[in-house]
């Protein structure tokens, strides 16, 4: 009888250690809504980024429609547990201080026309962004998390 108290104590043990180590990763779960979503995003994001060339206010409309569609995804993930790496980073992107997309569509406001090389090179970056949040909500792995947590640390 005591053999089997103490194997079903070991078990309780293992069993309690395996909920906890589960626990303390703090990560969330992958979802498909904010992966599409993101998806959705970058596409409409890039294809938008392509007309900066041309006068600013002939997009506004686009413009101001993305960055609702941005800031409700942002609500989203804000609501989702253990989701801080993946707000911090929609953050940056909407934030007109920092170097991504919201900075490219103030900058492209303030000068009316960007140059192709700028928004080339603009592209790029943001494009990067969204593909480490993409990989991101995909993998969930240390890898990716630490790719997207220094991209935020240097924003």
């Amino acid at each position: 009888m005591k053999h089997l108290k103490l194997k079903y104590l070991t078990f309780l043990i293992t069993f309690s250690f395996a909920i906890g180590s589960c626990t303390s990763t703090r990560t969330a779960l992958f979802d498909s809504y904010s992966y599409q979503k993101t998806t959705e995003l970058k596409v409409e994001s890039s294809k938008l980024m392509d007309q900066a060339t041309m006068p600013y206010n002939t997009h506004k409309a686009e413009i101001e429609s993305l960055l609702l569609n941005i800031e409700k995804l942002a609500e989203y993930e804000k609501n989702k547990p253990s989701n801080e790496i993946t707000l911090a980073m929609w953050e940056i992107l909407t934030d007109k201080e920092k170097n991504l997309l919201a900075a490219f569509f103030k900058c492209w406001e303030t000068k009316g026309v960007l140059s192709p090389a700028f928004v080339g090179e603009s592209k790029k970056q943001i494009l990067d962004a969204f593909d480490l949040m993409i990989q991101y909500e995909i993998k969930k792995d240390k890898e990716s998390k630490d790719a997207l947590l220094d991209l935020i640390n240097n924003n």
